[in-house]
Order: C-alpha cells, then structure tokens, then sequence
C-alpha cells in the first residue's frame, strides 16, 4: 500500500473521534514510530510503498486507535518539555498545560543554585519534592535542568512509579552532571507518615482534580483510558488534595521555601483562598496560554 492511501484511509477513520487535523497528525506519528518516516515523507515520495513487514502491526495499532485509545499508550511515549518520557495506562499523558510549571520551577531552582554558588563545593543542593509524580515528567524535567537538584518523586502506585524510574536519561545524566530522581512510594493523602527527606527549596504536584461532575466533559481516550486515580476528585471534596499539600508544605517545604500546583480553572479563586487562609499569605492564581486559572504558586 503506498503510505499516501494509508494516511488518507488512517485519518477517515479517526474523524469520528478527532478533528481531520488532529487525525491525520495521529496517523503521522504512528508511522514515524512504526516505519520511520517523517510527516513529510509522502510528499517527497509520492510513490512511498509501505513495506510488507509493516502492514500488520499498522493494521493492529489503528485498531487500537479507532477505539479511542490515545496515540501516546500506542507508540508508548510522549512528548515533553522536548524529552521523550516512556507512558503506559498507569500514567497520566502529559500535557503542555503542564510544562509552564516546569518552566518556572526550573527558573526558581537556577537562581537559587546561582545564589548559593560561591559556596562551592559546599553549596546546599537545590531540593524538589514532586508530588503525585505519575511517569516523573516533572520530576525528571527538573533534575535534568538543574544540575546537582536533589529530586524527589512521591506516588502511591508503584506500577506508576515503576515507569517514572524506567525513564531512559543515561546519556543525558553522564554529560551534564544532573542527578537521577529518587522516587518514592507514600500516599499524598496521608499526611502524617513518616518521611525521611526534605527539607525542599521547592514543592510542586500536579494532583488530581477534575469533580466527578465534570466527566462528561472530557473525551472518550481520557476518560476510557487514562487512570481515573490520577484524574478525578469527589464532588463534595474537590480540594482534598490540595489540603494534603498544603500539610507537605507544613512539615517539608524550608522557610524560605516556595510551591507550585496545578489547579482545576474552574476552582481558581477557592483552590487559592485555601492556601492563603492556611499561613501562605503570598499565593497567587497564574493563568496558562489558554488565559485560563491554572497553577497556584506560594510561599509562606
């Protein structure tokens, strides 16, 4: 079959579940990571025949795609903060929304790195607590842009956990001297166990948060598919994870020390007059590219 004919048939099939553009971007990646081509490659190569070897396992993962599992549980990857991070259904996929806290995270523990450089070989390590960290994108994000940071990556599923420690940065810890993530099994919501580490520069979590009333609102290959653990809250406790962070914060987070979570939009002004009526008197609500509410950041 000549790939053309494959991503005109490949993206038809998919318009009953994605917008055409989106579809036909699905169909792209799934060939890049099967056969290896690029998203240009049939332009170039009108006449590109896809090799027999190939049919069947395209055949088997569209298969999977027009039930509406996600792209990223197919190829087994997932793109961000321009790193590839292994996903499985016992993560979350990560979503860009998600790398705007990275990137200010990761400004926060530079400084602060700068700060304490003239103390040389003495100097403290940046300390990072990630909690509810699924597959570690932001756990890994952080170590690997901040050589030295000491990271922690706190979840309760251990086939979550398991995949945050199979995340493949050999290569990239050797040459700029970053320290792997320790990650470690504990649940958010208890937060009175015992916990040796800390105390941490920065505290930052992408918890669950969508209310169960909110799930019709969501598409089919989230909510078929990604784990409802990592995603959704009770209706009448929608902030229950936010108080469990704020206690971390309590016991974890150094006195000079700050926090960034992300929230529900639709939860905004009380998600934020939860911290602030908690001792953090400088929290504040920042809006994604979206302009919608999305993170809180605070500080005692």
């Amino acid at each position: 079959m000549l790939l053309s004919q494959f991503l005109k048939d490949g993206t038809a099939s998919l318009e009953s579940l994605y917008p055409t553009a989106e579809a036909r971007s699905i169909v792209l990646m799934l060939c890049e990571q099967l056969i290896g081509t690029k998203s240009y490659t049939h332009i170039v190569e009108p006449q590109y025949t896809i090799d027999k070897k190939h049919v069947e396992p395209l055949a088997a993962a569209m298969v999977r795609l027009c039930s509406g599992e996600p792209i990223q549980y197919v190829i087994g990857h997932s793109e961000f903060c321009g790193r590839r991070f292994r996903v499985s259904r016992d993560v979350l996929i990560p979503r860009p929304e998600t790398e705007l806290l990275c990137r200010e995270a990761i400004k926060l523990a530079l400084r602060l790195r700068q700060m304490r450089s003239p103390y040389g070989k003495s100097a403290a390590p940046v300390r990072v607590l990630d909690l509810c960290t699924g597959s570690g994108n932001i756990a890994w994000t952080i170590a690997l842009s901040v050589p030295g940071a000491h990271v922690v990556g706190v979840d309760n599923s251990e086939a979550a956990l398991e995949v945050a420690r199979s995340q493949s940065f050999s290569t990239e810890l050797k040459s700029s001297g970053a320290l792997a993530p320790t990650f470690v099994n504990a649940d958010v919501l208890d937060t009175e166990q015992e916990f040796n580490f800390g105390p941490f520069d920065l505290i930052l979590s992408n918890p669950p948060y969508i209310m169960e009333k909110e799930k019709p609102l969501l598409r089919r290959n989230v909510l078929d598919y990604e784990p409802a653990s990592a995603l959704f809250v009770p209706d009448d406790d929608p902030l229950l994870f936010y108080r469990a962070i704020i206690r971390w914060s309590d016991r974890f987070l150094s006195q000079d020390g700050k926090g960034l979570t992300e929230i529900n939009e639709v939860l905004g002004r009380e998600t934020a007059e939860l911290f602030l009526n908690s001792l953090y008197p400088k929290t504040e609500t920042v809006k994604d590219f979206y302009d919608k509410n999305r993170f809180i950041f605070y500080m005692k």
